[in-house]
């Protein structure tokens, strides 16, 4: 496996000048990002990372000399992030939500998938972006689409436009399921914890939004949020497949950076499987966990800065109203699927 900074690690001196600018201005309002979310818990790091970025990219900093700086910070950390994330995970840890707890993430994952597919092209977005938006809504947010999107050869543009949407729409339903929650199940534990952390996108937005609630359903909404991160490796091995038999021309063109990989999956994903077997099979050290979750979390909001500087506003304002409609589909569906399920199930 290429070691953790690899990106870093095969720069020429001449290629890290040009890197260095946009690269400090993302880690820049990266800082200024997870400093406001002291402030802003509720809304946390990372979309507030975004929403800035998209504010600064569009307003003064402009120059092309960022670009190559930003693109980096927005790719390279990302996968790194994911590879770290497997670090935090252990397969132990599910085993206390149980049979039904699994099999409600299951159900709620394969629905979302679904239905954020086929909504995305009946409102003619493209296969890629349909499904970053479904694998970005059912597993863990921009750390799913970072590993989706080079595997399905997805546009830069699509990944940055669909990161952005699944961010805005997990802040809304962040901010909303906590109290419908409380209303429908009271004092519930699992329902509560399992409608969060079986719906939410990201694990910062499960622990914000749990946070509103109490400690004990931050604990248990992050055991359902577990169980659809480590179904990562699964669900881009299956959207790549899928993309190989739809597109096979497109992916026919790339046979040859195919077999220069050598890997069955990106080096990020097998190295987020191959960390998360060792940390369920090995007790490691706690600064290890520790370490791993604080450098995932400064790269993934480092990454989502730039994100948020590279988008262009005006391409995005564009193509608003279909966005929006995209982002409401997809969190009603997947708030009344979960609200189902826990009912069918009976959590």
């Amino acid at each position: 496996m290429k070691p953790l900074l690899h990106p870093l690690h095969a720069l020429k001196e001449p290629e890290i000048r040009r890197i260095m600018p946009g690269l400090l201005l993302a880690f820049a309002v990266a800082a200024i990002s997870r400093f406001l979310a002291l402030f802003l818990p509720q809304i946390g790091g990372a979309t507030i990372a975004i929403l800035l970025g998209i504010l600064l990219g569009n307003t003064i900093f402009k120059q092309p000399i960022l670009a190559v700086g930003t693109k980096f910070a927005e790719s390279k950390l990302l996968e790194c992030s994911v590879f770290l994330l497997g670090a935090t995970v252990t397969a132990q840890t599910i085993a206390q939500i149980g049979v039904k707890g699994i099999s409600f993430v299951l159900l709620q994952m394969s629905v979302t998938i679904l239905g954020a597919y086929l909504i995305g092209k009946k409102l003619k977005f493209s296969d890629a972006s349909s499904l970053m938006m479904a694998g970005g809504n059912a597993v863990c947010g921009s750390s799913a689409i970072a590993s989706i999107a080079p595997t399905i050869h997805a546009k830069e543009e699509e990944k940055g436009q669909i990161i952005t949407l699944v961010n805005l729409l997990g802040t809304v339903m962040m901010l909303t399921l906590p109290f419908l929650g409380l209303h429908l199940f009271g004092g519930d534990l699992i329902e509560k914890s399992a409608l969060l952390g079986g719906t939410l996108q990201s694990v910062g937005q499960v622990v914000a939004g749990a946070s509103l609630l109490d400690p004990s359903v931050v604990e248990f909404s992050m055991l359902f949020k577990i169980l659809r991160i480590m179904m990562l490796v699964v669900v881009v091995y299956l959207f790549e497949k899928f993309m190989q038999k739809k597109h096979p021309d497109k992916f026919d063109s790339t046979v040859q950076s195919a077999k220069k990989r050598k890997l069955p999956l990106p080096w990020y994903v097998l190295g987020f499987l191959v960390f998360c077997l060792i940390n369920s099979l090995f007790s490691l050290p706690a600064f290890i966990d520790q370490s791993a979750h604080f450098i995932s979390s400064w790269f993934e909001i480092t990454a989502l800065a730039a994100i948020g500087l590279r988008l262009d506003f005006a391409k995005f304002l564009k193509e608003g109203a279909r966005f929006l409609s995209y982002g409401l589909s997809v969190g009603i569906l997947q708030t009344s699927a979960a609200l189902l399920f826990i009912w069918l199930i009976r959590l």
